[in-house]
């Protein structure tokens, strides 16, 4: 196995990892901080390197989450496994994002039955949710209601999203899985800097209740970089579940506490709420492109929709030879997604409370008829691009992980709070941080969210809905066997992001490093402007303007978790836009 080494712009950083191992048939943590090796990010070399495996692979944002995965694997476990211990981990190392207080989606092959899977996680409306909950009595949105108050959080779903996917599809048992994330946030691990800054970033939201305080600030101001985080309250939470499974979060002190938070602060989840919750198995949509088969997340993600669309309006067009953001590649891309984006506000939605033509929505004959409405030459103003009928044709803040094990079986799983630390409340007694997913449906119709997404009638709020995504697990087969495992967080940006991957991999023949630090660009109908990361050319900028279009320079976009499954072996990459992150194989 090699490490895996990026240039970026002379940035170094070092976190300690301290090592897990099995005892008594169960995973514990050591914490060795003073012994524990360095993982460190060089960009003084240029190179770049996957990491490569022989027998299983695994990659996320957090090196201990990533190191925990592959003890499982290590020790015989399956990658349902490794992707369960690891959701629980991110919850612990990982609080921007990584969640028990939030909800998501579950990819899987199963090597056994060749089936792939899509869990759906996603938190649900309370039953007392109702179409104008955001609005005062003169229809007016009210500021931060649907972000950063009680009123904002949906019913988690990851507790059982997680549970879910071990009973139907892993090999071990949950408190085994669990444990080593009991003892990291019983005995505390040190804050990087790059948790320090959001940490510091999200301290508005984060200051104004004392339950969030008490984890997050030390001496009046947010923990900085060297500074551990321990979190009791989240490991006694974590012990409850790994004893008694989902029954402690929806209906035993876990429940009761987070209803007792609510009820606190005007909120309008009830203990039903939690009681009633289900995560749901269903069929991910599909498609084919240059020869392989996408599998990706259905509504009530809007991601697998137009992955699979985007990539059938892109196919009749010679990508590799236009090269990797050359000016006009950059220009059809964009048009593409303009015309994706704009469906996306029309159609998507909850597919139990909306008809979704995710037929017509993914068939080469709606996106060929697309595909005369870009004009090579010129970008269309959004202003003239309406949502298409598909029905003709009909029959952030955020974490991915993946996981590829030995026996066949890959786990992409995305999963969020939405915003940073999500409605930044932590519910007393608990250490679980809630989200804010509230925010992700159509709170007025025309009206952007929090991402700038803008969303009609099929995503408005209302009881027991669940709101629309972005989260995009995707994974790309070869005649019917895992070929790429990929990912990412970023609000409106996950789709084209994941989109890019793929293309940097298919079309442009790039290992997984070099697709993951490729610069990025998205374009998402409205607002009318194309989002680049630096690394552009300005040459190839001037042209884009000269064609129409209208340019934001952005820090970054994304943070992918790609592995690719090789004839023997694997390769994987962490995205180094978030410099905690780690790939780890054996």
């Amino acid at each position: 196995m090699h490490s895996a080494l990026f240039s970026s712009k002379k940035i170094q950083f070092a976190i300690a990892l301290s090592l897990t191992f099995f005892s008594a048939n169960a995973l514990h943590f050591a914490h060795a901080q003073s012994a524990a090796p360095a993982i460190v990010y060089d960009t003084s070399y240029n190179i770049i390197s996957p990491v490569y495996a022989e027998h299983g692979i695994v990659s996320s944002e957090h090196a201990l989450a990533s190191q925990i995965g592959l003890d499982v694997l290590k020790h015989g476990g399956n990658a349902i496994d490794a992707g369960v211990a690891m959701g629980f981990a991110l919850a612990v190392v990982l609080p921007n994002a990584g969640n028990i207080g939030g909800g998501g989606f579950m990819l899987i092959h199963d090597a056994k039955s060749g089936k792939d899977i899509a869990l759906d996680f996603r938190e649900l409306a309370p039953s007392q949710a109702h179409r104008d909950l955001f609005l005062d009595k003169n229809g007016t949105i009210i500021n931060g209601a649907s972000t950063s108050s009680h009123l904002a959080v949906g019913v988690p779903g990851t507790v059982a999203g997680l549970e879910l996917a071990l009973k139907k599809y892993g090999s071990m048992k949950l408190k085994d899985l669990i444990a080593p994330s009991i003892k990291i946030a019983q005995q505390g691990f040190p804050v990087s800097p790059h948790l320090a800054a959001m940490l510091e970033v999200s301290r508005p939201q984060l200051e104004r209740w004392p339950s969030s305080r008490a984890i997050f600030f030390k001496d009046s101001h947010p923990l900085r970089a060297g500074d551990i985080l321990l979190q009791e309250d989240l490991a006694h939470s974590l012990q409850l579940i790994a004893e008694h499974g989902s029954q402690a979060f929806y209906e035993g002190e876990i429940a009761q506490k987070l209803i007792a938070e609510m009820q606190k602060h005007q909120g309008i989840m009830r203990l039903e709420d939690l009681k009633n919750y289900r995560a749901v198995e269903r069929e991910p949509v599909k498609g084919n492109y240059r020869g392989y088969q996408i599998v990706s997340m259905p509504p009530p993600s809007s991601g697998g929709v137009h992955i699979v669309q985007m990539l059938n309006m892109l196919e009749p067009f010679p990508i590799r030879a236009q090269g990797v953001n050359g000016a006009q590649n950059i220009h059809l891309m964009a048009e593409v997604m303009k015309l994706a984006y704009a469906d996306r506000a029309e159609y998507l939605g909850d597919p139990d409370f909306t008809k979704i033509p995710v037929t017509g929505l993914t068939s080469r004959a709606y996106a060929a008829e697309l595909d005369q409405k870009i004009n090579l030459d010129k970008a269309t103003p959004s202003s003239q691009i309406r949502a298409g009928k598909p029905l003709p044709y009909e029959s952030d803040q955020t974490t991915h992980y993946s996981v590829a094990d030995q026996y066949g079986n890959v786990v992409a799983t995305t999963y969020t709070l939405n915003l940073l630390f999500g409605s930044g409340i932590v519910a007393e007694g608990t250490g679980i941080t809630l989200n804010n997913e509230m925010d992700d449906f159509s709170v007025k119709p025309g009206v952007p969210n929090a991402f700038g997404l803008i969303g009609g009638e099929a995503n408005a709020v209302g009881a027991n809905k669940r709101p629309l995504s972005s989260m995009t697990p995707t994974m790309v087969l070869k005649d019917g066997k895992p070929f790429l495992v990929t990912g990412s967080p970023g609000g409106s940006r996950i789709i084209t992001t994941t989109l890019q991957i793929i293309l940097n991999v298919i079309d442009h023949q790039m290992n997984v490093a070099e697709a993951t630090i490729t610069p990025r660009m998205h374009h998402q109908w409205e607002p009318d402007v194309i989002r680049v990361e630096q690394g552009f050319s300005p040459d190839t900028l001037d042209l884009l303007r000269k064609k129409g279009h209208q340019i934001s320079l952005n820090r970054s976009m994304g943070r992918t978790q790609t592995i690719k499954i090789k004839e023997h072996g694997f390769e994987a990459y962490a995205d180094p836009r978030n410099p905690d992150g780690r790939a780890l194989g054996y």
